[in-house]
C-alpha cells in the first residue's frame, strides 16, 4: 500500500468554495470577508448578533506530555469534530493557528495529519490571512516608539537598563536573543542591550487571543507595561500613545478565519500563543463565535494538559466565562512506553513493563482533570498499527480505575469514521453534570497561586522562588498587579520543571526565576528553568525539505 505524506493526502482531497462551507454553517454572505477561494475572515459582528443564541457544548482535547514519539491531538481533535458530524451533531472546531517557526523548525505542519486534517494545509502553516505579521508590526511599532520616546528627550524618564518590551519576528533565530542596537552615529539611536521574541510569544498574541472586542483590544494595550522609571515605576504603551496605531494594525486580525476539513466541517483558526510561554489556546473571539454556530465545538490546548488544559482553564476560562462540557486526553501507546523508558527506536516493539512505568503520566493527567478541576473525561488513544492488544487492553484497564473510560481514535487513516467511538462517548459525557472549579483563587497571593499550580497539578512538594523572583513579586503586589492569574513558562516534557523527568515525576519542587507581568493579556508570567522566549532551530530545520515547483505547488510540509 502506497504511503502518502499529510500533504499529499491534503492536496488531492476535493476542496469546497469557502462560501458553500459558510453557507452550510448558516453564516450569511454580509459576515464573509473573502481570502481567496478556500479561506476567508467572518466579521465579529457576527458574535454580537447571534448573543440571543444559546450556547453549544463546549470539548476541549489536550493530552499527556509530549515525547519525540508523538501523540496526535491536532488530529484527533479534527477527527472528532467530523465523528461528531458523522453521526448527525451540527459541529465546528476552534483551533490556534501555526506559527512559521515551528513549521521550519523541528514540528513541521501543524494543521492535523493523515485523513483528519484542515485545509488548504500550505495556506494555514505559511502566511494564512496575514495575522502573525500584523501582530509583528504592532509589536514592533510599540518598540519603535518606546526607543523613539528615549531619544527625543525621554520625556517620561525611561531607565534604558529597565527596557522590558522586546522585539518579535514569526521566526526561529536565536541570532537574535541577546542583541545590541543604536549603535554607530547620535542619530541612530541609544546603544542598549535589546533582544527579540519569537511572534507566538508577544503578549500582543495573547492579547488578541483574549480581547473580546476592539474597545477591549485597545484597553489591553494601553495598559501593556514596557519598561520601568529610574524611580521604578512602570511606564506603558498607553504613555507612548500607541495604542491606537497598533490596534489600526491588529483590526483585521481580530476576525476569525475561517477553513474546513478534508470531510468539510467549519474550523475557526485564530491566534496562536505558545503554550509554554503565553497561555496556548486560540482567540476568545473564535470560540465564543463557534459556540453560536450549532451543538458542539471541538478545541484543544497546546502541548500536555499540565500547561495548555491548565491555562486553558484557569486564563482562558476564567476571563471568558467559558465553562467545558468534556475534556478528551489523547495518547498513544508509543508515547506512554516512551515515557516509561523506551527509546524512540525501540517503541513498535511490545513493552508491557515499559508501558506500566509510563502510564503513571496519563493517569496523573486524568486526576487532574477529573478531581483538581471536576471535569468529566474520557481517554482517546491515537492507535498505531503496531499497538498491540495485551498493550491497548492494560491502557484501558488502568484509566478504568480511575472512572475514566478508554476509547480507540483510528481518525489518522479513516477520518471521521475513525471518531464515531470517540464522538459517541463525548456526545455521551456532555449530558453529565459537571462542577467545574478553578485550581486557584484569583484573589490569592503571587507564592499561593504559583504553590497550587506546583502541588496540585505538578504534584511537586513545593515552588521555589529565587531571589530575584520573590523581589519581583514583591514588587508586582506592590504596582497592583498581583491579583491576576498566574501564566506558567515551563517545560512541556515533563510534569516538573526539568526536561528529563518523564512520567508522573514525585520528590521534586519547581523553581521560578523571574515573573513578569503581562498586564494588558492580564496575567503574571513565571518564568521556570531554562524557558526561552526566541527558540532555535535544530540541526536539521523542516524547512530544509520543504520546495515549491514551478506551478506553485508546495511540498515537504509533512
Amino acid at each position: 500500500m502506497e504511503f502518502k505524506t499529510d500533504i499529499q493526502i491534503a492536496q488531492e482531497a476535493e476542496i469546497l468554495p469557502i462560501m458553500q462551507i459558510a453557507e452550510a454553517a448558516e453564516i450569511d454572505p454580509s459576515y464573509v470577508e473573502l481570502y481567496g477561494n478556500y479561506k476567508a475572515k467572518i466579521s465579529n459582528q457576527l458574535l454580537k448578533d447571534r448573543q440571543d443564541r444559546p450556547d453549544g457544548k463546549l470539548i476541549l482535547v489536550t493530552a499527556i506530555n509530549p515525547t519525540p514519539a508523538g501523540e496526535g491531538k491536532t488530529t484527533t481533535t479534527v477527527g472528532l469534530a467530523d465523528g461528531l458530524k458523522k453521526i448527525g451533531k451540527k459541529v465546528t472546531v476552534a483551533l490556534r493557528e501555526p506559527s512559521l517557526g515551528p513549521v521550519f523548525g523541528v514540528k513541521g505542519g501543524a494543521a492535523g495529519g493523515g485523513y483528519a486534517q484542515v485545509i488548504p494545509m500550505e495556506d494555514i502553516n505559511l502566511h494564512f490571512t496575514g495575522d502573525f505579521h500584523a501582530i509583528g508590526a504592532a509589536n514592533n511599532l510599540l518598540a519603535a516608539m518606546l526607543d523613539n520616546h528615549i531619544y527625543q528627550g525621554n520625556a517620561l524618564n525611561i531607565d534604558v537598563r529597565k527596557i522590558i518590551w522586546r522585539r518579535a519576528v514569526d521566526m526561529n533565530d536565536r541570532q537574535l536573543r541577546s542583541i545590541v542596537d543604536g549603535l554607530g552615529a547620535k542619530v541612530n539611536g541609544i546603544p542598549r542591550e535589546d533582544g527579540f521574541d519569537i511572534t507566538v510569544a508577544s503578549e500582543i498574541m495573547a492579547i488578541l487571543c483574549l480581547a473580546s472586542d476592539i474597545n477591549d483590544l485597545k484597553d489591553r494595550l494601553s495598559k501593556i507595561v514596557v519598561a520601568y522609571t529610574y524611580d521604578d515605576k512602570p511606564v506603558t504603551a498607553g504613555e507612548l500613545k500607541a495604542q491606537g496605531a497598533m490596534a489600526a494594525l491588529l483590526k483585521d486580525a481580530m476576525k476569525p478565519n475561517l477553513v474546513q476539513t478534508l470531510e468539510h466541517t467549519p474550523v475557526f483558526i485564530h491566534g496562536g500563543p505558545f503554550a509554554n510561554i503565553a497561555h496556548g489556546c486560540n482567540s476568545v473571539l473564535a470560540t465564543k463565535t463557534a459556540l453560536k454556530m450549532g451543538d458542539y465545538v471541538v478545541t484543544e490546548a497546546g502541548f500536555g494538559a499540565d500547561l495548555g488544559a491548565e491555562k486553558f482553564l484557569d486564563i482562558k476560562c476564567r476571563m471568558a466565562g467559558l465553562k467545558p462540557s468534556a475534556v478528551v486526553i489523547v495518547a498513544t501507546v508509543r508515547a506512554l512506553k516512551n515515557h516509561g523508558g523506551v527509546p524512540k527506536a525501540e517503541l513498535n516493539n511490545e513493552n508491557l513493563e515499559a508501558l506500566k512505568k509510563g502510564l503513571p503520566n496519563l493517569l496523573r493527567h486524568i486526576e487532574n482533570i477529573t478531581q483538581v478541576y471536576k471535569l468529566p473525561a474520557v481517554v482517546a488513544i491515537n492507535r498505531f498499527p503496531t499497538d498491540t492488544v495485551a498493550e491497548l487492553e492494560l491502557v484501558r484497564e488502568e484509566c478504568k480505575r480511575l472512572g475514566v473510560n478508554v476509547e480507540l481514535s483510528e481518525v489518522w487513516g479513516k477520518g471521521g469514521e475513525g471518531g464515531v467511538d470517540l464522538a459517541n462517548a463525548v456526545v455521551r459525557l456532555c449530558e453529565e453534570e459537571n462542577d467545574f472549579t478553578f485550581c486557584y483563587d484569583v484573589e490569592d497571593t503571587i507564592e499561593n497561586k504559583l504553590r497550587a499550580i506546583a502541588q496540585k497539578i505538578y504534584r511537586a512538594d513545593d515552588v521555589i522562588l529565587t531571589a530575584n523572583a520573590k523581589k519581583q513579586a514583591a514588587q508586582l503586589e506592590e504596582l497592583g498587579f498581583d491579583k491576576m492569574p498566574i501564566c506558567m513558562a515551563k517545560t512541556q516534557y515533563s510534569f516538573s520543571d526539568d526536561a528529563k523527568l518523564l512520567g508522573a515525576p514525585e520528590g521534586f519542587t519547581v523553581t521560578v526565576r523571574n515573573l513578569k507581568v503581562s498586564a494588558g493579556a492580564g496575567f503574571i508570567v513565571a518564568l521556570t528553568g531554562d524557558i526561552m522566549t526566541m527558540p532555535g532551530l535544530p540541526k536539521v530545520p523542516a524547512a530544509e525539505k520543504i520546495d515549491v515547483d514551478e506551478n506553485g505547488k508546495i511540498s515537504g510540509l509533512f
